[in-house]
């Protein structure tokens, strides 16, 4: 299998590497670039555990090859808090109403939520809900993630 060199800019580090085609983003982001906090679930991009910005747009990492984040800017979950370990809002509004449990969903679903709202208050309620759709998880019976969106959207809960 031939290999490719790709640069992309990951939680605004540079990084530079050489790819099989065939190499999934998640598995570039966890394997190559040490950034774990992206989850794979059900690889088939269902669960939306996998879920990173690239380039401003959520995007299921178990989906995408390597070699088209070329010349793209990812942010993963891990890259979400401030330099001092202040939460980003969307962190901070999961933490706030008990949005998490086991935690293996949790950062597709913020990354998600973060990409949407951009942690400040600038969809619907019904947009962030939708969003969340996209996302499985097996153990907090959604209401705290449904809690945090919709604090997240600005709306009354």
């Amino acid at each position: 299998m031939s290999t490719h060199s790709i640069r992309v800019t990951i939680n605004g580090r540079a990084h530079e590497a050489q790819v099989e085609g065939r190499l999934l983003l998640s598995d570039f982001l966890r394997g190559d670039a040490g950034y774990t906090g992206v989850h794979v679930g059900c690889e088939h991009g269902v669960c939306g555990a996998c879920t990173v910005i690239v380039d401003g747009l959520a995007v299921r990492s178990c989906l995408m090859l390597a070699v088209q984040a070329d010349g793209a800017a990812i942010t993963t979950v891990e890259g979400l808090a401030a330099e001092d370990g202040t939460l980003h809002p969307v962190q901070q509004a999961m933490r706030d109403e008990h949005g998490l449990q086991c935690g293996f969903c949790t950062p597709g679903i913020v990354m998600t939520l973060a990409a949407l709202t951009g942690g400040e208050h600038k969809t619907s309620q019904e947009n962030v809900l939708a969003a969340l759709s996209g996302h499985i998880c097996r153990c907090t019976g959604y209401q705290g993630i449904r809690r945090a969106a919709i604090r997240l959207a600005g709306d009354a809960a």
